[in-house]
């Protein structure tokens, strides 16, 4: 396992590059645009400097981790010398299913392939492979290069071995891989989704507001984040499409998705990325400012 191909240069794919690119594997950092690319190099050469700031690794180290990373716009000439390919693209099942069956033709027969997605099935994926035994997930966490879990997912046909090689890998990069089974939402999205969709019914109910909702869960839970900031963080329409493939998987109510986050995601409220979602994030600050829309 040398040489790595990461699909999709958003915020999970340029964090999936850095940390191996740190670790001193090929990468080859795939996008159809040129401007992603460009925009993601600019953000792994931030996120470097902010660990050069905390005397984590030095100039050396930021040097050689950019020379790691070659990026492409071509899919085919970007995993033509892949061991592994790790998917990061949009949580679609439509995109991932088409982007797999590229994968699988231009990538070379030897190589593993694996999604990032957060709750799609792992074995549906496979199924459109010639090499279902092959095909894994593994769903990093965001911030990539800071948080250490990787949920490490068999689809129903992948093999010990390849489950092994990217239990190991993880290992490599300084993650905690754990294995988990291909049912919808894994674990991580399973628990944590039908929390957050409670809290946007909480608001919608006008049970409290935005920061009360949030401030209960941080100094009653110790959570770092509360629910609401936490949704605006992850994006509001992946919180969306996660809570729609939990609740077509499983046809319980109980993951139906509030009629709140529906209208937010319509209105292209999405949370941080957009500027405004339960939070507003504009005024030129990092500061939490709650919404109008949701004020007393």
């Amino acid at each position: 396992m040398k040489n790595i191909s990461v699909i999709g240069a958003g915020t999970m794919g340029n964090g999936i590059a850095h940390v191996f690119a740190m670790k001193g594997y090929a990468v080859s950092l795939v996008d159809i645009s040129e401007t992603a690319l460009e925009k993601a190099l600019a953000t792994i050469s931030k996120n470097l400097d902010r660990m050069i700031a905390k005397e984590k690794i030095s100039e050396g180290d930021k040097t050689s981790a950019l020379n790691n990373i070659t990026t492409y716009t071509d899919t085919k000439k970007g995993v033509a010398n892949a061991d592994l390919v790790v998917e990061a693209a949009t949580e679609n099942i439509e995109l991932k299913l088409k982007i797999f069956k590229n994968l699988d033709e231009a990538a070379p027969e030897k190589a593993i392939l694996a999604t990032n997605t957060s709750s799609i099935s792992i074995t549906k994926i496979a199924a459109v492979t010639s090499r279902p035994e092959k095909v894994i997930g593994m769903h990093f966490m965001n911030p990539v290069p800071v948080m250490k879990l990787v949920e490490v997912i068999r689809g129903y046909a992948t093999t010990d071995e390849v489950t092994k090689i990217t239990m190991d890998l993880s290992k490599d990069l300084g993650k905690i891989p754990v294995e988990v089974n291909d049912y919808p939402g894994f674990v991580a999205n399973r628990i944590l989704m039908p929390m957050i969709n409670e809290a946007i019914y909480t608001l919608y109910e006008n049970v409290a507001g935005v920061e009360e909702i949030d401030t209960v869960m941080k100094l009653g839970m110790a959570h770092p984040m509360g629910p609401l900031q936490l949704a605006d963080f992850i994006g509001l329409d992946v919180c969306l499409s996660i809570l729609n493939v939990l609740y077509n998987g499983f046809g319980n109510p109980k993951y139906a998705p509030c009629p709140l986050l529906v209208n937010m995601v319509t209105a292209g409220k999405k949370g941080r990325k957009s500027g405004e979602g339960f939070y507003s994030y504009g005024h030129g600050t990092k500061d939490w400012i709650v919404a109008e829309n949701f004020k007393k």
